[in-house]
Formats: structure tokens, C-alpha cells, sequence
């Protein structure tokens, strides 16, 4: 495997990550498993863990109209939007990276760089982030804070954008902006 593969965590001392059973919507996910994001998708986890997120970029065979109406006039090839009421933990939370050896996973979905193993597995490394918005700009996204993000997570499910909708659950409620 060519790609990197990553875990997020705000733990400074992970020895090693254990299989967990998986979320119910992981249908083809069976049995306890390990999770990874490539590093293409790493960008999308550089937030506190139950942050609501909108994270979205351009395909080859996205349209030009919601390219224009989504990027707008950004040189980033990649947005990532939060609400502006998690700004504060945001600009404070300290996480931390780890790079996973990757001869055990397996990819579950290629449009969210998700990746799997059945095994527990030890990091190769760890690196402290400590500001989370300048490292989303070394990623090459750009940062997007809004007052809600449910028009925007309507607007990017229906286009032809690759994006992911991350912990909405904890978003404002819709209409409470």
C-alpha cells in the first residue's frame, strides 16, 4: 500500500489501538476492527473528536457549477467547515497524530479514506498537533466558520462535490442560528 494511514486522537499515549466493534451503518464492516484515515482525508479529522464538520472537494467529474458555488474563489483544493460555537475548542484542543503500519488494512470507502484492520495494531509514530487551524492550512484546505452548517451540508449532499458530514449530531440544532 502506497498511502499513509493515520488515527486522530486527543490521547498523548496510545501504546496500541485494539479492534472495536463498528458502527452499525458499517454494514460490510464484520467484527471489531482498527480505524485509519489516508492522508489525503486526514485534514477532515484535525478537529476535537465530536466537532460537527462539513468537509468537501472537487472530483474530475464534478460540475463547474457547484465547483463555483462551493470552492468559490479558494486556491485550496479542499474546504472544511465548522460552526462558529466550536471556534473556541477548535483554536485550544491539542491533538495528537498517529501513523499506523499499514499491512493489515484494508479500504472500506476511497471517497472518505476510511480503512480498516482486524488486528491490534502499534503506531509507528506520534506527533503532536498544537494548533489545529494552521496544521488544516499545511494540508492545503481552507478553514470556513459559519453560524450553522445545515444549508451547507443540504447544499454539498446534492452536489457533485466528494464530502463528508462528521458529528452532526452535535450540531445546533436546524433553524437555531
Amino acid at each position: 500500500m502506497g498511502t499513509k494511514l493515520f488515527h486522530v486522537s486527543e490521547s498523548p499515549d496510545i501504546e496500541c489501538f485494539e479492534p472495536r466493534s463498528s458502527p452499525s451503518k458499517w454494514e460490510s464492516v464484520m467484527g471489531p476492527v482498527v480505524w485509519a484515515v489516508d492522508e489525503a482525508h486526514l485534514v477532515n479529522y484535525l478537529f476535537p473528536r465530536d466537532c460537527p464538520r462539513v468537509t468537501y472537494y472537487p472530483l474530475p467529474n464534478s460540475t463547474p457549477a457547484d465547483i463555483e458555488r462551493l470552492m468559490g474563489a479558494t486556491g485550496s483544493r479542499h474546504v472544511v467547515c465548522i460552526e462558529e460555537g466550536w471556534l473556541d475548542r477548535v483554536s485550544t484542543q491539542k491533538l495528537c497524530v498517529y501513523e499506523l503500519p499499514t499491512e493489515t488494512f484494508s479500504c472500506v470507502d476511497s471517497g472518505a479514506g476510511y480503512f480498516v484492520s482486524p488486528e491490534t495494531i502499534r503506531p509507528k509514530s506520534m506527533k503532536a498537533i498544537d494548533s489545529l487551524i494552521d496544521k488544516i492550512g499545511v494540508c492545503g484546505a481552507e478553514f470556513r466558520v459559519l453560524p450553522s452548517l445545515w444549508n451547507l451540508s443540504d447544499d454539498v449532499s446534492t452536489s457533485s462535490l466528494q464530502f463528508s458530514c462528521i458529528r452532526m449530531r452535535n450540531a445546533l440544532p436546524r433553524g437555531a442560528s
